[in-house]
């Protein structure tokens, strides 16, 4: 299923063997590895309930308005209660000062550790500097701020999530054809950035034709649709789509089928969302994605702040491996049941 144990579990519950790196690493804050130990959930869990107690925790998200947030942000809450610990959340609503207020609302509860869901947020300096000035560990999820001191940071390699999707539409093309990509927006966001950036890298070095969507879908299905369609009102030759995420990947699927170009061009996206797995499974047009699950974001950004809790010594920056999902190993992946 999904949650591979020699993915996912792994990256849950092994950071107290495989993340711990020396403390000249920590002051330096550039160690950058893949995870790729094995243990369990329940190793994890045992470890809380022998740390002395409950802990208070707080889940500080900037926006629960994407099924991805939402399932990073359940993903801990989950966690917390199967470990008996106690753990606060706030959603910003995509607003930087709601999200410091959030956090400051969270220490005046005494938490003892903050996880922060920094969503398309490029920095939170005032959240993190209070966080500080109170000397419990911060752990980010997903995004890693370009200002503002924290503990640690877990989530994937994006340019290389980018690449992998590259190389698969590179040779599904056989080096030839015109690739539309979708962005999710804003301008300078780094993780869509770094996704496009991967994917073209590979396309422009074997002579394919990109066409960059001029507008941003706002990572939605919605958006997905409405700049496909605009895409394909001028671009009726395309062969493949690259979408920054999957959810926008579902919209542009829609508007292809709609257009009756299902058969000409086919879609690569990002995340590894429960139902772009099932237009995969299905055999249609929908036919890669890498995966940078929720759950596995939240599990892995749990079991690194119960790691701090507990004392242990943990690596600054941990990237999870983000393997590519085609219909050959999609049902290694696929969970109906998913919260993402």
């Amino acid at each position: 299923m999904r949650r591979l144990l020699a993915l996912v579990v792994a990256v849950t519950c092994a950071f107290g063997i495989a993340a711990c790196g020396s403390s000249d690493d920590e002051d330096s804050g550039s160690t950058s590895t893949p995870v790729e130990a094995a243990s369990t959930t329940e190793a994890t869990a045992d470890e809380s309930a022998s740390s002395g107690g409950r802990y208070k925790i707080g889940m500080a998200n900037f926006t629960l308005g994407a099924p991805y947030f939402i399932g990073i942000s359940k993903t801990v809450e989950r966690d917390g209660q199967r470990d008996g610990n106690e753990v606060s959340v706030t959603d910003a609503k995509g607003d930087a000062a709601a999200l410091t207020s959030n956090v400051e609302d969270l220490l005046a509860k005494d938490v003892q550790g903050i996880i922060i869901s920094g969503g398309p947020l490029e920095a939170a300096p005032a959240a993190l500097n209070a966080i500080a000035q109170k000397g419990i560990p911060v752990v980010l999820v997903d995004r890693k701020f370009q200002s503002g001191e924290y503990t640690s940071w877990v989530g994937p390699d994006n340019e290389a999530i980018g690449r992998q999707d590259g190389e698969y539409i590179a040779e599904r093309l056989g080096g030839r054809g015109k690739v539309a990509i979708i962005r999710g927006g804003p301008a300078d966001n780094s993780i869509g950035l770094a996704r496009t950036d991967g994917v073209k890298s590979v396309l422009e070095a074997r002579g394919i034709e990109i066409v960059v969507a001029p507008d941003f879908a706002e990572w939605g299905a919605d958006g997905g649709l409405r700049v496909m369609e605009n895409l394909l009102a001028k671009n009726s030759d395309l062969n493949a789509v690259f979408c920054e995420n999957d959810s926008m990947c579902l919209g542009a699927q829609k508007a292809i089928r709609d257009a009756g170009k299902s058969d000409q061009i086919f879609i690569a996206g990002v995340d590894g969302q429960k139902e772009a797995l099932a237009e995969i499974r299905r055999g249609g047009n929908y036919e890669v994605t890498g995966l940078n699950d929720a759950v596995t974001m939240g599990d892995a950004a749990y079991a690194r702040l119960i790691e701090l809790l507990d004392g242990a010594e943990a690596e600054k920056d941990t990237v999870i491996p983000s393997p590519q999902i085609t219909r050959a190993n999609v049902d290694e992946y696929y969970d109906p049941n998913s919260e993402f």
